[in-house]
């Protein structure tokens, strides 16, 4: 989303031209002296997994990075925390019956892990405010609120967030074996007023999750 780009289009120096392929819109920028491929993927699974193979068959980065907003799941959680994802699970993904982990799509891992120097990076970072909480991200097509939250936390007690994206940009990272990381703000709760909260708060959630990122460029 614009929102979540913008903390960093706002820092950007040196901004090359915008280019458009498909739904994903991106831009080559220098942020502190790194030079950065902005991309905004659009929601969803399949628009996050497209926009990065469309990134990635012109430009060849050195790892990937993905932030924005998220809804909170674990108990612990509160609007305005800071996410950083260790592993990244499918919400949706359901092969159970062919003996498969619940979250895993067949043929590949259970989870996708973050690469340790990137979140060991991002550990080190001071975030303006909020707690910075470090643990498992799930994603898939739905925006959780109360109608579905209890079954997610159910199959995924241990997952601290949500949201559209992250873990099919973690697949596609994994499958080009290039270092991946997903940083996310707090931007509702997956409660009765997950759609409020979420137009309330994405603005400063997207803002919040920019800062670690941006301290883990070195920017």
């Amino acid at each position: 989303m614009d929102e979540e780009v913008r903390p960093f289009s706002r820092r950007a120096t040196d901004a090359g031209p915008l280019r458009q392929r498909g739904r994903a819109r991106g831009q080559v920028v220098t942020i502190g002296g790194a030079r950065v491929l902005l991309v905004r993927s659009g929601i969803g699974l399949v628009n996050a997994a497209a926009a990065l193979v469309a990134a990635l068959s012109e430009s060849h980065p050195r790892a990937v990075i993905s932030t924005g907003s998220a809804g909170g799941l674990a108990a612990t959680i509160e609007v305005g925390d800071i996410v950083v994802g260790d592993s990244y699970t499918y919400a949706g993904a359901d092969a159970t019956a062919f003996d498969y982990v619940r979250g895993q799509v067949p043929g590949m891992p259970v989870g996708y892990d973050a690469d340790p120097d990137l979140l060991a990076a991002a550990a080190r970072a001071t975030a303006p405010a909020g707690m910075v909480r470090t643990g498992q991200m799930v994603s898939g097509d739905s925006f959780i609120t109360d109608v579905n939250v209890a079954e997610v936390r159910e199959a995924f007690p241990d997952a601290l967030s949500t949201d559209m994206e992250t873990t099919a940009l973690a697949q596609v990272s994994y499958s080009y074996e290039l270092p991946f990381l997903s940083v996310r703000g707090i931007s509702d709760l997956c409660g009765p007023e997950a759609g409020q909260d979420f137009h309330l708060g994405v603005d400063e959630a997207a803002e919040r999750a920019a800062a670690v990122v941006l301290a883990v460029l070195g920017a």
